[in-house]
């Protein structure tokens, strides 16, 4: 699939060489790219390599070609070269590429009219030259019972919501492929996680964030109070080594009790008194 695609853009390089006039300063977007089957009656969207959206389409009932005077459908690789229908409403009616004011809703009786959106392609192969020329679109028709089998004058029709929604997400200068065979099967694109899921996943983040932090200060905490708790042990450890060595001098005699400092002080406030000649 790969050298596929490069032989494509290879060929795609040397036609604007040798048909620079055709060119008119449009570069390759290969961010973008669009297999059409002729076989499936189905149109692949893919965006850097990966499946993004499948659409059933009509190609010409007149079999495939690329010869002036022919209203068949083109193979090979070609590129959006204009789209056309930014603004316009779903089921807008377009004459010579210009919006007439009508719109036609779904399977109108009696109409077939190009509406709703128009890519116009240019060939880059020599097999679909005057594809441009010849007004070779992608573009949209009232005609959606139909859709899925050929039915066309030679563009690529499709479903007025489909060619919306393709219109939308195909830039210019993307490249167009239509092949006879069948869709390649390609990986589909991951889908893009939702706003809500967005939130949700940022919230829970925050929460974690918020248990995170609580977890920590009560682990710090408990660390207090192991702290706080050992201190007093060894306080009381401490108090009972001393009321031990208070005992113990006390059953000796050797060394004065620590309230005996005390009484001196007393004594010598009695003797003044004593000696107080008021007294």
């Amino acid at each position: 699939m790969f050298r596929r695609l490069a032989a494509a853009v290879s060929a795609a390089l040397a036609f604007l060489v040798f048909f620079p006039s055709a060119h008119a300063g449009l570069l390759l977007d290969l961010s973008s790219r669009v297999i059409i089957s002729v076989r499936d009656q189905k149109l692949m969207l893919l965006q850097n390599g990966a499946q993004v959206a499948t659409y059933p389409v009509s190609t010409s009932r007149f079999g495939l070609g690329d010869n002036w005077g022919r209203m068949t459908t083109p193979l090979g690789f070609l590129q959006v070269a204009q789209k056309i229908g930014d603004h316009a409403p779903v089921g807008a009616v377009f004459h010579n590429r210009c919006w007439t004011g009508e719109i036609l809703s779904p399977n109108t009786p009696g109409r077939d009219p190009v509406i709703t959106r128009i890519i116009w392609l240019r060939g880059l192969e020599m097999q679909n030259a005057h594809a441009f020329s010849r007004c070779i679109y992608i573009h949209g028709t009232p005609e959606e019972k139909v859709i899925g089998r050929p039915a066309s004058y030679g563009c690529i029709r499709m479903k007025s919501n489909d060619i919306t929604a393709l219109y939308n997400q195909l830039g210019l200068g993307a490249l167009v492929q239509i092949v006879q065979g069948r869709l390649p099967k390609v990986p589909k694109a991951r889908p893009m996680p939702s706003s809500d899921a967005l939130m949700v996943k940022e919230d829970k983040t925050k929460s974690q964030d918020q248990l995170g932090s609580k977890s920590v200060s009560v682990s710090l905490t408990v660390e207090q109070m192991r702290m706080a708790g050992a201190l007093a042990a060894e306080r009381q450890k401490n108090q009972a080594q001393q009321a031990r060595m208070e005992q113990t001098s006390t059953t000796r005699g050797s060394t004065p009790h620590p309230r005996d400092k005390a009484l001196p002080v007393l004594n010598k406030g009695a003797a003044t008194v004593q000696n107080n000649p008021r007294a």
